[in-house]
């Protein structure tokens, strides 16, 4: 399969080889230019002198022929160093052209002809010294020295129009490196530019279309993850309300349940104090039992008791309706706990057990308010029946004596009446403790199921930040890859 990095690498590679062989035909190109240019060079070298070499040789002749004319020594001046001139510019043509056996064939021709010009010019000079102008200007007239340099100019004439040839010929070819050099380079330049074109659109397209496809499924899962994430926050947010809910009205039951245990620790109180005055009675007997004489003092005194335990029974009766209307708002308190709990779903299991417990524990305290109300009426009608009965002892001390052992019969079942009260009441008060510990222990429950739901509503509220950062990266990317489709 081919990938990204694949088709990049091949584009560039393509890339590569083109640009490295233009630059490769121009470096030819270059190197024959150079070549080209060095034989150009050369060849204007051999021209100047063949140039050179016949320039000296006219002036060996002029000076030679100023000479015979005139007889001056002066117009040797050109003619003394022109020998050793030319034998040096021989020997550098020589050197120049050493690659082209006709030039060398040519120059050995012209050396030989210019050492017989030479020996021709010097004969003339010695005639003209030795025998004046005639026998010098006879010698000159008989054309041997023309033919010489006619031969030798022939000769430079054929080496200067082959030089000319050759620099015909390489600069004919040094054009047409020019020609190619620039071919190559215009045309792998544009074939180069097409190969890189060509390639980026290709990976621009191919590009498009994976990273688009991509992009697409991204775009979808961040939609489907900011939906989902929108979703829990709701449901993060309705299931913090209610456990702030949950946790007001667990608040109120601790409330309620101090407030019961602490009524339950009054009412074991004046049980105690009744229990305390029922012992005082029967003390307040036994002694009417050994004095009768005391009885009419101490009927006042049992009146005086009466009166205070029937109001102390009323009280008794007040805490109980006190405590009756409690246990019922526990009860109710305990129903509202059970809907919130189910409500709530598996987190509120346990909270479930815990309300429940509370309304068997209520209940219980309902019935044992019932039975504590029934001893109370007891209470109040053995008062009534005892109150009744010390006023007719108070009238007849004779009845009084009869009805003695009733009222010794009816204070001992007061006693016991209050010792019942007084056992139920510290029931009602570990109860109520019970009830207190529980609704705590509830209440830290409820705390910790709180606390994880208002982390649940952040981490709700993380994802949802996170799902709408993934989307806008999305966009920013389709807009990067297709910004005709973002737009």
């Amino acid at each position: 399969m081919w990938t990204y990095g694949k088709r990049l690498g091949l584009g560039f590679a393509l890339s590569f080889v083109v640009l490295a062989a233009v630059g490769f035909v121009a470096y030819r190109s270059i190197e024959t230019l150079s070549e080209t240019s060095a034989s150009v060079a050369h060849t204007h070298t051999v021209l100047e002198h063949i140039v050179s070499v016949l320039s000296s040789l006219k002036d060996a002749e002029t000076g030679q022929r100023g000479f015979v004319i005139t007889g001056d020594e002066t117009f040797l001046e050109p003619y003394r160093p022109a020998e050793a001139s030319i034998t040096a510019k021989i020997a550098e043509l020589r050197q120049l052209t050493a690659d082209n056996p006709r030039q060398l064939q040519r120059i050995d021709q012209a050396e030989s002809l210019i050492q017989e010009k030479f020996v021709e010019l010097a004969r003339v000079i010695e005639e003209r010294r030795a025998g004046g102008f005639e026998p010098a200007s006879k010698t000159v007239a008989e054309g041997r020295g023309k033919r010489f340099m006619d031969e030798i100019r022939a000769i430079f004439t054929d080496m200067d129009h082959e030089e000319r040839t050759l620099l015909a010929e390489r600069a004919t070819e040094a054009g047409a490196s020019a020609a190619g050099a620039r071919s190559t380079i215009v045309g792998g330049t544009i074939l180069g530019l097409l190969l890189v074109i060509g390639a980026g659109l290709v990976l621009n397209r191919v590009l498009a279309n994976q990273v688009g496809s991509a992009v697409h499924h991204i775009q979808s899962s961040s939609a489907e993850l900011q939906a989902a994430a929108t979703q829990q926050l709701t449901g993060a947010k309705e299931q913090s309300t209610a456990m702030t809910e949950i946790t007001m009205t667990i608040s109120e039951l601790l409330a309620t349940s101090r407030q019961i245990s602490e009524s339950a620790q009054r009412v074991a109180k004046v049980a105690a104090e009744t229990a305390s005055a029922a012992k005082g009675g029967d003390v307040t007997v036994q002694k009417a039992q050994e004095s009768v004489g005391g009885i009419k003092r101490q009927v006042d005194a049992i009146v005086n008791h009466m009166v205070e335990l029937g109001r102390k029974s009323q009280q008794i009766g007040s805490i109980l309706e006190l405590i009756n209307e409690l246990s019922e708002q526990t009860n109710i308190l305990a129903i509202n706990a059970t809907i919130e709990a189910a409500g709530a779903g598996d987190a509120g299991k346990r909270f479930a057990v815990v309300a429940d417990e509370i309304r068997k524990l209520a209940d219980r305290v309902g019935g044992s308010t019932k039975e504590i109300r029934g001893l109370v009426e007891d209470i109040r009608a053995s008062v009534n029946t005892t109150v009744m009965a010390t006023e007719g002892g108070a009238k007849a001390v004779d009845a009084g004596t009869r009805q003695f052992s009733e009222v010794t019969a009816s204070l001992r079942q007061i006693g016991g009446l209050v010792t019942t009260t007084t056992e139920v009441a510290r029931e009602i008060e570990l109860s109520t403790k019970q009830q207190t510990t529980a609704v705590e222990q509830v209440n830290v429950a409820i705390s910790n199921v709180a606390q994880a739901t208002k982390e649940t509503e952040a981490s709700s509220a993380q994802t949802f930040q996170t799902s709408t950062q993934l989307a806008d990266l999305s966009r920013l990317l389709s807009r990067l890859i297709r910004p005709e489709a973002a737009a």
